[in-house]
């Protein structure tokens, strides 16, 4: 196959057709990890464990093994966006439910 037939093949399926520059100009960066992290000056260690994303998740991502899903694209644009607000929401909250019962449970226990 030639080239120009390549490029009528592309051009005559609709969902296989090359994107436009207007569509190129409008179109949504995809938020790169490596780039975030960096701003952040974290090792990839560090980034991992503070925003709990598998370390080997986030190392195929920054060396181009595999692309982040929708719902990692959407959670790295929060995170280059509001990374305190991330922080503070990853942050460990004690349950009361739990602490009633332990509680509840040690009384029982010596009683």
């Amino acid at each position: 196959m030639t080239d120009e037939e390549r490029h009528a093949a592309a051009m005559a399926d609709p969902d296989a057709r090359p994107m436009t520059e207007e569509e190129w100009a409008r179109a949504r960066p995809v938020p790169r990890a490596s780039i975030i992290r960096r701003a952040f000056r974290l090792s990839q260690e560090e980034f991992a464990a503070q925003f709990h994303i598998p370390i080997g998740t986030l190392r195929d991502w920054e060396q181009g093994r595999k692309e982040p899903d929708a719902a990692a694209k959407a959670y790295l644009r929060v995170i280059a966006s509001e990374p305190e607000t991330v922080r503070k929401a990853l942050l460990p909250r004690p349950r009361p439910g739990v602490v009633k019962r332990k509680r509840a449970a040690g009384a029982v226990a010596r009683g």
